[in-house]
């Protein structure tokens, strides 16, 4: 499928894909985005609830490596310890990587980037004493896990492009993926997500959404759930 680099609002770049008029991350901020819904709304939300020195995530949509990224770079300032799946059935390719100007807009070493990019898929990777990734390249319907993590990112490309990565049976799997309280974000704020979620046992929250989005959803994983 032809991809294109594309400039959004913040200044930091995305990968666009012209075929389905879909991108990577927001036209209205990459950095912005991963920053307001995958951090402060994911993963700072849950530190601030619960003492747990030790975090399992998973992230549905590797993609760029953004969200990993800023993760990596949160885990030493909130003294956590950080196990990161990202699942990505289609890795981009490292040529796309050096593309991307994440470094740049977020002052840190090329280097430390495309480490994300370069260790070995399958197999967990110390990137920083507090962040280790384990990529694992497989299709989101073949992910099993039983109460395996602390918080999910759920960054798939978007309901109108892939609906069926939307749908009760995904969020099913979500559901039996994170622990009690464990806690879901999604950049997605649309009605049947919403009711996809709530049919298999979350409590959902509708807030406001990163520039340009005005609402994104929080799921929880509760004890009447």
């Amino acid at each position: 499928m032809k991809t294109e680099f594309l400039k959004t609002a913040d200044g930091s770049f995305t990968i666009h894909l012209p075929d389905w008029d879909e991108q990577y991350h927001s036209k209205h901020g990459a950095i912005q985005e991963s920053k307001h819904v995958f951090i402060k709304t994911g993963l700072h939300h849950f530190c601030e609830l619960h003492d747990v020195k030790e975090l399992a995530i998973l992230e549905i949509g590797f993609g760029t490596g953004l969200n990993a990224l800023l993760t990596c770079q949160e885990a030493e300032i909130l003294k956590r310890s950080i196990l990161y799946d990202g699942v990505e059935a289609y890795p981009i390719s490292l040529q796309q990587v050096q593309g991307l100007n994440y470094p740049e807009m977020l002052g840190i070493t090329a280097t430390s980037f495309l480490k994300l990019h370069s260790v070995c898929w399958e197999t967990p990777q110390e990137i920083t004493p507090s962040f280790t990734l384990h990529k694992k390249q497989k299709l989101f319907k073949d992910i099993i896990a039983l109460d395996a993590y602390h918080l999910i990112y759920f960054d798939a490309f978007g309901a109108r492009v892939q609906p069926e990565l939307w749908t009760q049976e995904v969020f099913k799997t979500m559901y039996t993926a994170l622990k009690q309280n464990g806690v879901l974000v999604t950049y997605a704020a649309k009605g049947s997500v919403r009711r996809a979620m709530q049919a298999v046992g979350f409590l959902v929250e509708r807030l406001p959404g990163p520039p340009g989005k005005r609402e994104m959803l929080r799921a929880t994983k509760t004890a009447n759930g």
